[in-house]
């Protein structure tokens, strides 16, 4: 990190939650007008590309974008952007309130990960918060209680895949970050998945009237400074100390689904929304308590 400023930072990733409710609600409502997916997806990465071009340029920053691991981008970009059609179709399914608890699930499959794949020994804390996370899914998914027989279960099944390989993705990020900055990361994602997503629009793009493309634009400049606020965030705060902010999207996602689908929350959803948030509380915790006992390492933002 930079500077150690923890208020700015948890400013940032407030507005970063915000700004992720607000871009996902404008792509569940962009597809209810008709646009298809692959084309939301090519406009959330294309309009990146000359905005941080440009800002890179305006600071003489542009040789931060020299790297040696494209192949690494590249990879990172094919499995964020999978990702993202996963978080974008599961939005579309789902109500807004579940789809955005559902995601809170990513730190219980981090745990999970670092057992497989670093080989970390895991206490009870954690296990305790892997339990309590797993007791809130199977509330979301009870049958009756507005559970599982009142949503869509393929997107409930997305929903925690999406959650899942967001945990790999910020392993990938993580590594990236020892040798790259954020900018740079952000920036090669957009520019490998733009035309990941272009591949498609032959088969998928419509002609639109001045609403549609105000909802691309709006979708295309949302997603930027989403990723920008949430790599700025850790600048300035270890992740640990942040990311309980992320949780503030459960009230603009509850927001949005009432204002403009008058959708509330049902019962199984908030019986299961609290457990997997304490779940990640407690996991965020533990990290804090361990990087207060550690050298910080620099973080990476995530998608």
């Amino acid at each position: 990190m930079q500077h150690h400023r923890p208020i700015l930072a948890l400013g940032l990733r407030l507005v970063g939650a915000a700004l992720l409710a607000t871009l996902l609600a404008l792509v569940k409502y962009t597809a209810e007008q008709g646009i298809a997916l692959p084309e939301i997806m090519f406009w959330r990465q294309a309009v990146s590309i000359p905005v941080l071009l440009g800002y890179l340029y305006a600071t003489g920053n542009l040789s931060s974008l020299k790297t040696k691991r494209l192949p690494v981008h590249f990879r990172r970009a094919a499995m964020g952007m999978g990702n993202m059609a996963i978080v974008f179709l599961t939005t579309i399914l789902l109500p807004l309130a579940v789809s955005t608890t559902l995601s809170f699930t990513t730190p219980l499959f981090a745990v999970i990960l670092s057992i497989a794949l670093l080989h970390e020994k895991i206490g009870p804390w954690r296990w305790l918060a892997v339990a309590l996370g797993f007791l809130g899914i199977v509330a979301i998914m009870l049958p009756g209680a507005g559970g599982a027989s009142d949503i869509s279960l393929i997107g409930a099944a997305l929903g925690l895949l999406a959650a899942f390989i967001v945990a790999l993705v910020n392993f990938q990020i993580r590594d990236l970050g020892r040798t790259e900055a954020n900018v740079t990361i952000v920036f090669y994602f957009a520019a490998f998945g733009t035309p990941m997503a272009a591949a498609f629009l032959p088969f998928y793009a419509t002609a639109h009237d001045l609403t549609g493309w105000l909802l691309l634009l709006s979708i295309g400049t949302l997603g930027m400074l989403f990723q920008l606020c949430i790599s700025a965030s850790v600048r300035f705060a270890p992740v640990a100390t942040v990311v309980v902010m992320d949780y503030s999207a459960i009230i603009w996602s509850t927001l949005w689904g009432w204002a403009v689908w008058d959708h509330l929350p049902s019962v199984a959803t908030w019986l299961g929304a609290p457990l997997i948030i304490g779940a990640g509380m407690i996991i965020a915790w533990r990290e804090r308590h361990h990087f207060r006992r550690a050298p910080p390492v620099t973080s990476a933002g995530i998608d």
